[in-house]
């Protein structure tokens, strides 16, 4: 029988189960070194401030490879632990982080720590059978060039056979509160004829979740 924790269907959960592995363990050095409560998400945040001076939220979010809702809310927490001062831009909805006295006085450390941990991870990629940072480089284009949300819906709306998740009934209301939303490429909104192919595919699927030769979109054409 195989493992249920293995495979695709999981893929989130282990994601994050891998992710809490990895950052429990580099915030546990940073508490070795001294650095009580220290993120490492906040160290990349340290380094783009440290090699290229202040820099706005966006550039910040540019430089360390974060959505600029996340940068924000590092900023935010580094703020309030005294690692980060925020101040007014040129454009009057731009802030402006610069590293405080206390942040630059932990360069050191944390160089060396960011080294360290570098090298550790490049060991760690030397036992896996595909580097890890590049098969994260391969997931990340390929979520650029389209959505989990949309692979989603896609496979709600054309099931495959080999699929075991889209074949079952109901899978089509899935699509249909995806479809609901005007910015997806295929919302009725944009294409009408989504929300006919997923009702028809509802109602037309047999138990077996095959769809039922005759329905109104039965593009067979006659029997022979």
């Amino acid at each position: 029988m195989p493992d249920p924790t293995s495979g695709p269907a999981l893929l989130g959960t282990r994601l994050r189960h891998l992710l809490e592995l990895l950052d429990g363990d580099v915030a546990a050095v940073y508490a070795d070194l001294g650095l009580p409560g220290f993120r490492p998400r906040y160290t990349p945040v340290v380094r783009a401030l440290a090699d290229a001076g202040p820099q706005s939220i966006r550039e910040l979010a540019q430089a360390t490879g974060v959505t600029h809702s996340a940068a924000s809310q590092t900023v935010a927490q580094m703020t309030k632990d005294g690692l980060v001062t925020l101040t007014a831009g040129a454009d009057a909805r731009q802030r402006i982080v610069r590293l405080t006295t206390k942040a630059e006085s932990l360069l050191p450390v944390l160089d060396a720590e960011w080294a360290a941990t570098a090298a550790a991870a490049r060991r760690f990629e030397a036992e896996l059978s595909y580097p890890l940072s590049r098969l994260v480089d391969e997931a990340l284009a390929a979520l650029r060039r389209r959505s989990m949300r949309q692979r989603i819906a896609d496979v709600a709306l054309h099931p495959a056979e080999d699929d075991a998740g889209p074949d079952r009934p109901g899978a089509a209301h899935v699509a249909a509160h995806l479809l609901a939303d005007p910015g997806h490429p295929k919302s009725p909104v944009r294409n009408p004829s989504a929300t006919t192919a997923v009702r028809t595919s509802e109602n037309n699927r047999c138990a077996d979740g095959r769809v039922a030769p005759g329905g109104e979109n039965d593009q067979r054409g006659p029997d022979p």
